[in-house]
């Protein structure tokens, strides 16, 4: 069935059926027959329908709510809205045919997409939250191992690998507020909007929206049925939180590599290789790797599809769908693989170069007064004189020093032992804000 058709006297093509349908909408079924029950008890209580017609609509409503599970889509129903009111026609009767009073599909699809969006959002944040908690645990347990940091992949300075996962912690909490501050503005409803200009019916938005946990209507009825913004938002928000699993992903295939030898993945999270016995694949980190950039595209499509519409309501607006649950699939499986990756592997540090502890040396130089790009010249020649002799940083001695400059002392070298980066403040910092 659909939900129109008096003013036409043929029936739809195969062609334009098959076009214009869209099964992604499916997924939406309970928080859309959510909606109707908040829609249905608001007609009844204005009085638009009669309040007994009102309990028939919600009584067949709340078993379809109990049939989510194992509801039967057919091929007749255009949409998820269709099948709702074709499967309550099934159960109540005529009286189905009121359930749409003073509603558009346009302000439906619209409440639909920011309730699912709302409760998805909570699900992500749990996620992201579990996922922090991981890289809490593993950089206490990692906080004494030292290791070097790097710029343009060259060795740079030595901090704790604790240091390096919170790094990822920080950015995790941050994706965090991001989808936080997303549910918020998710937390609108568009319901009495109809079609574009809302409706002739004396509907009462605010009782939808409060009887929905809303924070209230949207206020202008063109912008709540013609507007996607917040499905952007939400994409982004997968986006960048996807790229910050990627760079993480990309380190963790680089130390799995025999050349850094940082990383062993565990049994339940490798793969092999059918041509060569000896492998052992972090195919988990190369995969939402590359998912990366199918969520990227994404956000650079839901983006495009909102570019050159005029208000309010187009059906392009139907693609916001397909980009938005695939972005957010793709986090949700992403988080909680990479999560088991991360809790099955085994790490080991080999040393850092000694030459990672050249800056600190540089700069027991300018605590005496040297300026630093003197100071910087002064260590990078003593380094280059050390390599002329086959020696390594960690091999100079204090008439190595008085060599290049007198101003050098002895107790210098005790700035070439390697010490991690202190975490605890930042633990605590990270603790503080999660249990917020």
């Amino acid at each position: 069935m659909t939900l129109w058709g008096g003013r036409f006297a043929g029936s739809m093509s195969d062609v334009t059926r098959r076009f214009t349908g869209d099964e992604s909408d499916r997924r939406l079924l309970r928080v859309d027959v959510e909606g109707s029950i908040a829609h249905v008890a608001m007609l009844g209580r204005t009085g638009i329908i009669a309040a007994e017609e009102a309990s028939t609509l919600a009584a067949g409503l709340e078993k379809i709510l109990a049939e989510v599970e194992v509801f039967e889509f057919i091929d007749g129903d255009e949409d998820v809205h269709t099948a709702v009111e074709r499967r309550l026609g099934e159960l109540v009767g005529e009286v189905a045919g009121k359930l749409h009073t003073g509603r558009s599909r346009n302000d439906q699809v619209a409440l639909d997409l920011r309730l699912y969006l709302r409760e998805a959002a909570g699900q992500r944040i749990t996620q992201l939250r579990a996922w922090v908690e991981t890289l809490l645990r593993l950089a206490e347990g990692t906080a004494d191992a030292v290791v070097p940091t790097y710029t343009h992949l060259q060795q740079a300075q030595v901090t704790s690998f604790g240091n390096h996962l919170l790094a990822y912690a920080w950015m995790s909490v941050r994706d965090i507020g991001r989808f936080s501050d997303c549910r918020h503005r998710l937390d609108q409803s568009p319901l009495g909007s109809a079609a574009s200009a809302g409706s002739t019916l004396p509907l009462d938005r605010d009782q939808v929206s409060e009887a929905l946990g809303m924070s209230g209507p949207v206020p202008n009825t063109l912008d709540a049925v013609g507007s996607r913004d917040f499905v952007a938002e939400y994409v982004f928000c997968c986006s960048q939180t996807m790229v910050h699993l990627s760079r993480l992903a990309e380190e963790l295939v680089i130390w799995a590599s025999q050349e850094f030898g940082w990383l062993q993945p565990g049994d339940p999270v490798s793969t092999g290789s059918s041509a060569l016995p000896h492998k052992r694949n972090p195919d988990i980190a190369e995969l939402v790797r590359g998912r990366a950039g199918a969520v990227i595209g994404d956000t650079t499509a839901i983006l495009a599809l909102q570019k050159g519409l005029p208000l309010s309501y187009n059906r392009d607006l139907q693609e916001d769908k397909r980009l938005v649950f695939h972005a957010d699939d793709t986090l949700g499986g992403s988080l909680e693989a990479i999560q088991a990756l991360l809790d099955d592997s085994d790490f080991t540090f080999p040393p850092p170069r000694p030459e990672t502890a050249a800056l600190p040396l540089a700069e027991r130089l300018v605590t005496r007064g040297v300026p630093f790009r003197e100071a910087h010249h002064l260590v990078g020649q003593l380094i280059r004189e050390l390599e002329g002799d086959g020696r390594s940083l960690a091999e100079a001695s204090v008439e190595d020093l008085a060599a290049v400059d007198d101003r050098f002392e002895g107790d210098d070298l005790t700035v070439l032992e390697l010490r991690p980066s202190p975490i605890d403040d930042q633990l605590a910092a990270i603790r503080s804000m999660l249990g917020d």
